[in-house]
């Protein structure tokens, strides 16, 4: 059985859920295994970000992003499914504020160069 540790980010969305709401997202963390971290199937997934391997874990109308540090698992994120944030954190897009507002500024400034 592994430990589970959450960021702040985690912390904060969890803190928005209610307490019988946040037993049912982190029931299917806890009860993670070795063997389903060494071959995940889903709701689980793998993936590989900086040199780091990352999990997705699908839990209702959240995915959980954690990392596997021994006897621990970290959870960087939990986010809401098909969120903007959650496509962009998977496609491994900038997730910041200002980010996103650069990405989006040179999105329509590309689109005005399409019409000169």
């Amino acid at each position: 059985m592994f430990q589970v540790t959450f960021s702040e980010q985690s912390i904060r969305e969890l803190n928005k859920i209610d307490k019988l709401d946040q037993l049912e997202l982190l029931d299917p963390l806890s009860n993670l295994t070795t063997a389903d971290l060494l071959s995940p199937r889903e709701p689980l997934g793998r993936f590989h970000r900086e040199g780091k391997v990352f999990y997705r874990l699908r839990a209702g109308e959240h995915r959980i992003y954690f990392e596997n540090q021994g006897e621990i698992l970290h959870t960087h994120y939990i986010l809401s499914k098909n969120s903007l944030t959650d496509f962009l954190f998977r496609t491994k897009l900038p997730v910041s504020e200002e980010q996103m507002f650069e990405q989006h500024q040179s999105f329509w400034k590309y689109l005005e160069s399409l019409n000169k």
